[in-house]
């Protein structure tokens, strides 16, 4: 039996200084293999607890049932804080609730309808960038599938092409971010004053500065077409002129560029990460592959036509369950808890891992094996309800979570039936995590024209 490729896990004990250099490297790896089984773990350190939950009422009760309980963790917001401002990634309580009520509204199920035509558009566009490049030769995907993911968040976002001068130097400085920024700013697991600032590397602040100047000028000229009744009815002037309800409140220049700094990492590096595995994992099965390119079919694919590629669903739905994009979340206790019989202290960090939930071995039924017909059987349908969530869960769900749907399977099913995906088989990929989880040393296939 053929499985995808899962990075090993770390054997026995660690010293904390040994296991804080393994995490920067990637924090798949430097996990112990008993996290697959456990229920819970618990991990002490000198600074602070923490206490990873697979089981699926834990999970419930942090995500769904007490969110309010259990706020986003400062010590992840701190690695992200020069990018992120006050994006609603990282707010938590009133000013969250607000940021959402003023988002939401934009990736509603009629607003997806309308974004479908910039969506297509892109798609068709990284079909037709990839026929230069597809003549069986090596090619590293996830350069790819960045700028077709990249492509439609500007396209929907500010009805840009990336080829936009403006969008092409937003793209090229977050590919220039992303190699400075760690998962996590190490100073913000010190005991240390919230009023006193981290440090970030020089890189990552210097990068930070530049993505938000150039989202300032994007989201300016914005607000200048608003005002003259020039703006394109798209979902960065949706967002804009939507009133929060209960304060009234539109969102500043300084708040919107927070937001679209999130909808660009967020919508950009996570449909990315997923798309280039779901086409590595077809490369490893030729026979799903075939069957996404028939079930494709030939004609235009509209936004009803995405109701009926179930298969291509399943297999997009099958990669975001071995490959999830965001692979730990990290919440915080707000008062002291008990968990199966530990008391957990207010101030603990409490770990969410769909990659842990979505391989758990007491719960899914063949977890490490790529099959996309799971989702049919009793188990796959329980574990969609109980052991799914690559989109976290409850009231803090990605609000771009249908978008990121329909995307990924419209992508999918776009370039596979233009195109074959074989293996390299002297570059094998191997998930590695960071911010999202990507490959190692890049996703490599061969790509030919189909037909």
């Amino acid at each position: 039996m053929t499985l995808p490729p899962k990075p090993p896990s770390r054997e026995g004990r660690v010293s904390l200084w040994r296991y804080m250099r393994l995490f920067k490297q990637d924090l798949l790896s430097a996990q112990p293999a008993r996290l697959y089984r456990a229920w819970m773990a618990e991990f002490r350190t000198p600074f602070f607890r923490s206490y990873l939950c697979n089981q699926p009422d834990l999970v419930n009760l942090v995500l769904k049932e007490r969110p309010d309980d259990f706020p986003k963790s400062d010590r992840i917001r701190e690695g992200l804080a020069p990018l992120l401002g006050n994006s609603v990634f990282v707010t938590n309580g009133e000013t969250w609730k607000r940021q959402r009520r003023i988002i939401d509204p934009a990736f509603e199920g009629g607003r997806l309808r309308d974004t479908f035509p910039a969506m297509l558009a892109a798609g068709q566009g990284a079909v037709t960038r990839l026929a230069d490049m597809a003549d069986g030769s090596p090619l590293e995907i996830e350069a790819q599938t960045s700028h077709a993911a990249a492509d439609v968040i500007f396209r929907t976002l500010f009805s840009l092409p990336i080829e936009d001068d403006l969008a092409t130097q937003v793209f090229e400085a977050f590919r220039a971010h992303q190699r400075t920024q760690p998962v996590v700013n190490l100073a913000a697991l010190l005991p240390l004053p919230k009023w006193l600032p981290r440090p970030h590397r020089r890189e990552t602040r210097y990068t930070a500065r530049h993505i938000r100047s150039l989202i300032t000028q994007l989201t300016e000229r914005r607000m200048a077409e608003i005002k003259e009744g020039i703006a394109p009815d798209d979902l960065a002037t949706k967002i804009m002129t939507t009133v929060d309800p209960v304060t009234g409140q539109r969102f500043e220049t300084e708040e919107m560029v927070d937001q679209v700094a999130i909808f660009f990492l967020a919508g950009h590096e996570t449909s990315a990460s997923a798309l280039a595995w779901a086409l590595y994992l077809l490369a490893m099965f030729p026979e799903w592959q075939d069957r996404v390119a028939e079930e494709a079919g030939n004609g235009e694919i509209g936004f009803s036509d995405i109701a009926r590629l179930k298969i291509t669903r399943d297999v997009f739905r099958e990669t975001l369950r071995l490959y999830p994009p965001v692979p730990m979340m990290v919440r915080e206790a707000a008062c002291p808890e008990r968990f199966r019989d530990r008391d957990v202290r207010k101030g603990s960090q409490i770990v969410l891992s769909p990659w842990h939930l979505h391989r758990h071995e007491r719960l899914w039924e063949r977890p490490d094996e790529f099959d996309p017909a799971r989702f049919d059987s009793e188990n796959g349908k329980s574990c969609l309800r109980e052991a799914y969530m690559p989109f976290s869960a409850g009231q803090r769900v990605c609000t771009g979570a249908g978008f990121a749907m329909i995307e990924g399977v419209l992508l999918l099913a776009l370039l596979v039936r233009a195109y074959r995906f074989d293996l390299v088989p002297e570059r094998p990929a191997m998930p590695v995590a960071h911010l999202t989880v990507r490959g190692k040393d890049g996703i490599w296939l061969k790509v030919t024209p189909r037909g």
